[in-house]
C-alpha cells in the first residue's frame, strides 16, 4: 500500500472551503439516472485507460495557500436550505492536482457545476485564486446545519471518510482497493465524476464515476447522518478493464504507530498514537474475530477465510483519554468504521495489510474483502453494503467478553516473550478454560484469572517460544463446555 501522507490530506480538509449556490455552468442541465451511470462505465471500461492530467496550477497550491484562500460562507451550495447538507468543495492543490468534475441532480436532471476563482476571498498573490475559471474541483465535503463541522467528505482518487459521533476524523474508506499488498503493483483508481443529490434536510446522495488501469465502475452513496453518527448505503457496479491479482471490496484504511504492548516502537511523549487499534470480523456462525493491530517490522499480510461474512471493520475500541492524552486531535474519539454486506459475498477473505511506520502521518494500515473467485475482465461485479462510522465498541454484537487490553513483555526467559490480552464482560464467578493454538512457536505455559476489584475483567497470561526468526501466530479464546465466551483472537508476536 502506497504511503498516504496524512498531513497534506489533513491540511486540505481542514480549510473552510465555501462554495457559491450558483456556480452552474454554461452547459445546460442533462438526463442523469443510476442506470445511465451504469452504462457510462461499462462503456468506459471496454476504451483505452487514460489518465486524467494534472492541473499545472495545482502544484502551487501547498498547505499554506490552502489555508489562507477562504470561500465567502454565505454561498454554501445549499445554504438556504435547512438541515445538514450545505456543500462545500476543495480546490485543486499540490496533493490532489488532478480535477474532478461535479454536477448537482435534481428531478432527474443533471446541471455541472463550474470552478470560478472569484469566489475565494485569499491574500494577493495566492495560487489559488491563480487556478482559472474551469479548473476543476478537487472534491468535496458536506457540512453540519451549524456549519462548524463537515460529516463526509470525499478527496483524492477514491477516497472518503466521515468523523465519529464525537465530530473526530480518523481513518478513511474508498470505492476499491486494487494489489495493495502487492509490493509494487497497487493502482489507485479515482472518482473522475460526482452528481450530488439533496435528498433530506440530513441526507445526500452521491453518485461517482470510477476510472483505472484495471477497473471502472459507477458508485452510488446514499449517505445520512444523525446523533449516533453517518451512515452510508452503498451501490456499485464493477467492470475489470483487465485480470486484477488482488481486488480489494469495502476497503478501509488508518494508521497505527504504537499502543500499550508496543509501545517502544515510538518516540512520541503520548502513550499512544493510532486511528484503530483491532481488525474485527463477524463470521456467519456467530464467531467474533478479534485482530489486534501491530506496527510490523516488515509489511505483513493477515488473512482470514470466509463464507458470507455479516460484516468487518477497522475498530478504535480503545476511548479511554487517559491512555492517549492527545488534547489536540483526541485518538480517543476516532471513528470505527464497520462495512456489512446487504447480500452474501461467498467465498474469499477479510485481509489486514500493514506496513512499518514511524510517526503518526502515514497511513499505514488496509483493510478489505477479497473474493475468491478472480474478477474476470468485462465481467459486471454487482455491490452493495452498508457502511457505519461509529463508537461502538463491539458491533460484531456477539454477546461475548471483548478484548479489552493487550500487553507485551519478557518471559522468565531470554528467549520467551509473554502475551497478556484482558477481556471484558466475563461473568462474574464463571472459570473459563483458556484455549491456545500457536503456530510457529510453543506454550510455555499460560494462565488466566479475574483481576481482583475489576467486575468482569479476565485476564489471561501466556508464555511463548517464537521459533527461531519467525513470528509465531498465536489464536486464543475463552471457553466453557465447549462454547466461546469471548471473541477470538489472533495475534502475530515476533522472534
Amino acid at each position: 500500500m502506497t504511503h498516504i501522507d496524512r498531513r497534506a490530506l489533513i491540511a486540505a480538509t481542514g480549510a473552510a472551503l465555501l462554495l457559491p449556490r450558483a456556480l452552474h455552468a454554461q452547459t445546460q442541465a442533462g438526463p442523469f439516472s443510476w442506470e445511465r451511470l451504469i452504462g457510462q462505465a461499462q462503456r468506459l471500461a471496454r476504451a483505452p485507460f487514460a489518465e486524467t492530467p494534472a492541473h499545472p496550477g495545482a502544484a502551487k497550491v501547498d498547505y499554506t495557500a490552502l489555508h489562507e484562500a477562504r470561500f465567502r460562507e454565505e454561498r454554501t451550495l445549499w445554504s438556504d436550505l435547512p438541515g445538514d447538507t450545505g456543500i462545500r468543495f476543495f480546490p485543486l492543490s499540490a496533493t490532489a492536482p488532478q480535477p474532478v468534475e461535479i454536477a448537482i441532480v435534481e428531478k432527474g436532471r443533471a446541471t455541472p457545476l463550474r470552478y470560478d476563482p472569484a469566489m475565494f476571498d485569499a491574500p494577493a498573490g495566492n495560487p489559488v485564486t491563480a487556478l482559472p475559471p474551469g479548473a476543476g474541483f478537487a472534491g468535496f465535503r458536506i457540512m453540519n446545519a451549524a456549519r462548524d463541522g463537515d460529516w463526509l467528505s470525499f478527496l483524492g482518487a477514491s477516497y472518503f471518510r466521515a468523523p465519529s459521533p464525537q465530530k473526530q476524523f480518523g481513518l478513511s474508506a474508498r470505492a476499491v482497493a486494487i494489489n495493495t499488498s502487492i509490493q509494487g503493483r497497487e493502482e489507485f483508481p479515482r472518482f473522475t465524476h460526482f452528481w450530488l443529490e439533496r435528498t433530506g434536510p440530513s441526507s445526500v446522495t452521491i453518485f461517482a464515476l470510477l476510472d483505472g488501469a484495471s477497473i471502472t465502475g459507477a458508485f452510488r452513496f446514499v449517505s445520512r447522518v444523525d446523533k449516533d453518527g453517518v451512515r452510508q448505503e452503498v451501490t456499485a457496479a464493477l467492470f475489470p478493464r483487465r485480470a486484477i491479482p488482488e481486488l480489494g471490496l469495502m476497503p478501509m484504511t488508518s494508521m497505527f504507530w504504537y499502543d500499550q504492548a508496543n509501545r517502544t516502537i515510538g518516540t512520541d511523549w503520548r502513550p499512544e498514537i493510532h486511528d484503530s487499534d483491532l481488525l474485527s470480523i463477524a463470521s456467519a456462525d456467530g464467531t467474533a474475530h478479534a485482530r489486534p493491530i501491530v506496527n510490523p517490522t516488515v509489511p505483513m499480510v493477515s488473512a482470514f477465510a470466509e463464507r458470507d461474512p455479516k460484516g468487518f471493520g477497522l475498530l478504535q475500541r480503545d476511548r479511554d483519554f487517559d491512555h492517549y492524552q492527545d488534547d489536540g486531535v483526541f485518538y480517543d474519539r476516532r471513528p470505527t468504521l464497520w462495512a456489512t454486506p446487504a447480500r452474501p459475498l461467498g467465498a474469499g477473505e477479510v485481509r489486514l495489510y500493514a506496513f512499518p511506520t514511524d510517526s503518526e502521518y502515514t497511513d499505514n494500515l488496509a483493510a478489505y474483502w477479497t473474493p475468491a473467485a478472480a474478477p474476470v475482465p468485462g465481467k459486471r461485479i454487482d455491490l452493495s453494503y452498508k457502511l457505519d462510522w461509529t463508537a461502538d465498541r463491539s458491533p460484531a454484537a456477539t454477546g461475548t467478553a471483548i478484548v479489552e487490553n493487550v500487553w507485551r513483555g519478557r518471559g522468565d526467559q531470554p528467549d520467551v516473550a509473554r502475551l497478556v490480552i484482558d477481556f471484558a464482560g466475563v461473568a462474574e464467578g464463571s472459570k473459563p478454560d483458556l484455549w491456545v493454538d500457536i503456530a510457529n512457536g510453543t506454550s510455555v505455559k499460560q494462565a488466566g484469572y479475574p483481576v481482583l476489584g475489576r467486575k468482569g475483567l479476565y485476564r489471561t497470561v501466556l508464555d511463548l517460544r517464537p521459533n527461531s526468526g519467525g513470528t509465531a501466530d498465536v489464536r486464543l479464546q475463552l471457553r466453557s463446555g465447549g462454547r466461546a465466551v469471548s471473541e477470538y483472537v489472533h495475534y502475530p508476536v515476533g522472534g
